[in-house]
């Protein structure tokens, strides 16, 4: 067995309390294009368009947003979990996981067969809207629809206010439920796996850093170094879903 497969293993092995910490890394090995890699989302479109404030003052905005979502939610739709999801839900039927805290919006985590109580979402879900004034919730395939009919910018039926997807835009709040709850698993896990993040995106980045200073081991797979290298009792540089894949069929077997 590789050494470093075999690290992961023991090190999931002794861990009672698992909090596992997701990224677009995770999601591209589903075919979902990560925003900032080359080829990504921003090669085609220029992230200062899509700034929160921008979207709630500029209904020209509010159009290129919406042409920008539509897009890539149409790619996100039917894109089904690989090996490393189904892994981390495996991880979950071992009596292992704590909480999956991730900064993707594509719910492959629930299609993958984990317990919705057990997954924060960070960032917030493409898959559903709300209205920014009335707080009225729609699905998202509704608002597609009125979409296609050629409504550019859809608003609310209630009370005619700016409809969102819920996912969290640049210069938008994070929620603070959700943070509170990320950081109280970091405080009490005591193995944090970080797959698929750059872990430059603050503050959801600082969850495996509460973690490694509370005392949790940490495990980093992702193809590329990050910032939290150095502290991570096992580093690996390659596909999240061929390395989280070997490590559990040494586990479950």
């Amino acid at each position: 067995m590789d050494p470093l497969v075999a690290k992961g293993v023991d090190l999931i092995r002794e861990s009672e309390k698992t909090l596992v910490f997701t990224g677009a890394g995770l999601s591209t090995e589903s075919g979902i294009p990560d925003f900032r890699s080359p080829g990504g989302v921003w090669d085609k479109y220029d992230p200062s368009d899509f700034y929160f404030q921008k979207f709630l003052s500029d209904e020209k905005a509010r159009e290129k947003y919406w042409e920008m979502s539509s897009e890539f939610y149409q790619g996100m739709k039917d894109a089904v979990p690989n090996r490393a999801h189904l892994a981390i839900a495996e991880l979950e039927g071992k009596g292992k996981l704590l909480a999956i805290v991730t900064q993707n919006v594509d719910r492959l985590h629930h299609k993958a067969g984990n317990s919705p109580d057990k997954i924060i979402e960070i960032h917030g879900t493409t898959f559903s809207v709300s209205c920014l004034s009335c707080k009225k919730g729609y699905d998202r395939d509704e608002i597609e629809e009125r979409l296609r009919s050629g409504i550019k910018v859809p608003h609310c039926d209630d009370c005619s206010g700016i409809l969102k997807p819920d996912t969290i835009s640049f210069g938008q709040a994070m929620p603070e439920d959700k943070m509170a709850q990320s950081l109280a698993h970091a405080r009490t896990c005591d193995l944090c796996i970080v797959l698929g993040s750059s872990l430059v995106v603050y503050p959801a980045a600082s969850v495996p850093i509460q973690a490694v200073e509370a005392g949790a081991k940490l495990m980093i797979i992702n193809r590329d170094e990050t910032p939290l290298d150095p502290h991570a009792a096992l580093t690996i540089h390659d596909s999240v879903a061929k390395i989280l894949g070997q490590i559990m069929v040494k586990l479950l077997h």
